[in-house]
């Protein structure tokens, strides 16, 4: 009895496997610029939305901060909603484009997360 033994992708198999995993991550690039995700500070008093590329597209301050007067407090909560909207995005992007590193050798390209 012979052992039955799958053929081996030839360089044409590999090419079009390639072509199409290509093809998959830049759709998958192209959905995260169009997602967004959402972060505040002070209890809601500052929000920030940015896309799944770390592209900022608003922040919102509330009117009652801007008449407190208080600067280095608003100052402060910017700073806190912008950088938690960036780890929220990262890893909205690091969920999204995840399984096409898995299969890659050396992981993702850019030292990204994989």
């Amino acid at each position: 009895m012979t052992k039955f033994k799958p053929p081996r992708p030839g360089p044409g198999d590999w090419m079009g496997q390639m072509q199409r995993l290509q093809a998959e991550l830049q759709q998958a690039q192209a959905e995260l610029a169009d997602q967004v995700v959402e972060a505040s500070a002070g209890g809601g008093a500052v929000a920030v939305v940015m896309t799944g590329t770390q592209e900022c597209r608003s922040i919102r301050i509330s009117p009652h901060l801007l008449q407190e007067g208080d600067a280095e407090m608003l100052q402060d909560l910017i700073l806190l909603a912008v950088n938690q909207a960036v780890r929220d995005s990262q890893l909205l992007a690091a969920r999204r484009l995840g399984p096409f590193a898995a299969g890659m050798p050396g992981g993702m390209p850019g030292g990204g997360p994989a």
